[in-house]
């Protein structure tokens, strides 16, 4: 039987020329390399990643641990995985969820994946590698987090020309925001729901404490306390799988981020019409 060829496109890859002819793998080892294949592409989309970097390490990791050739196929919430050796093939597909970004878990992937394709890794190597980046806690304790959320948002209400009481004010009304959108993503919430409603609670706050006239410019804090919520790495994903090819994924991401703008701006509205805060 002669042996398949994949066709080089996006998604497939074919076997180096200069890279000498490896044993076919049996069913039990193909079945654990696509498995730990697709965990790392599920951890890098949960964090963050744009659809080539996934592709990428997806595929290095397949061909890195002895497969002949790969394929990878990304939408927005759901990765598929391919991968071939000798006339045997293994195919599998999850459900992505609760996507955000983590820049740490992305670069430590890549890191693992680069040591695969160099052979430095072997396949236990790998998945207590993986185990170990799954298991790391994300994020900082949410105090923390709170307090340096509300610091960068408060140096934007600077920036944005706002006096000292804005910058309180901000500083305030971020941190608290932060704690509630911590509080209500633990509930299991629609993430839309939870960003309209974050943005209603900071948007609240900065209405409440402008009663006491803080400011000629109270907006200045309105605007910087629902600045952590303006989804950056969504945005940027977005149009880098718009240029490089990846259309469907990238319309897909660019929706939910003018969603999610959308949601801030009705929740700023909310804010403003219960309290009565002047936008000058």
């Amino acid at each position: 039987m002669t042996k398949r060829q994949p066709v080089q496109n996006g998604s497939l890859e074919r076997p180096s020329q200069n890279k000498a002819p490896q044993p076919p793998l049996d069913r039990e080892v193909l079945a654990d390399i696509v498995d730990m294949a697709l965990t790392a592409g599920e951890l890098l989309m949960k964090n963050g990643a744009e659809s080539q970097r996934v592709e990428e390490t997806v595929r290095l990791l397949g061909t890195g641990l002895g497969c002949d050739w790969g394929s990878v196929l990304v939408s927005y919430n759901t990765i598929m995985v391919t991968h071939a050796s000798g006339n045997e093939f293994r195919t599998k597909i999850r459900r992505v969820e609760n996507i955000g970004v983590n820049m740490r878990v992305i670069e430590d992937i890549s890191h693992v994946a680069h040591r695969v394709e160099a052979g430095k890794l072997d396949r236990a190597s790998v998945r207590a590698k993986l185990e170990q980046i799954r298991a790391v806690p994300r994020g900082y304790n949410r105090w923390v987090t709170a307090l340096a959320v509300g610091s960068a948002c408060a140096a934007f209400s600077r920036l944005l020309g706002g006096d000292w009481p804005v910058f309180g004010v901000a500083l305030l009304a971020s941190g608290v925001a932060v704690i509630v959108r911590g509080e209500l993503a633990k509930r299991g919430l629609n993430a839309l729901l939870v960003v309209l409603m974050t943005a209603f609670a900071a948007g609240g706050l900065v209405g409440l404490v402008s009663r006491f006239q803080f400011s000629p410019r109270p907006e200045l804090a309105l605007v910087a306390s629902v600045l952590f919520l303006v989804p950056g790495v969504p945005g940027i994903n977005a149009v880098e799988d718009l240029i490089k090819g990846h259309i469907v994924v990238g319309l897909a991401r660019a929706a939910n981020s003018m969603l999610i703008v959308l949601a801030i701006v009705l929740g700023l509205i909310l804010a403003v019409q219960l309290t009565g805060v002047r936008i000058s």
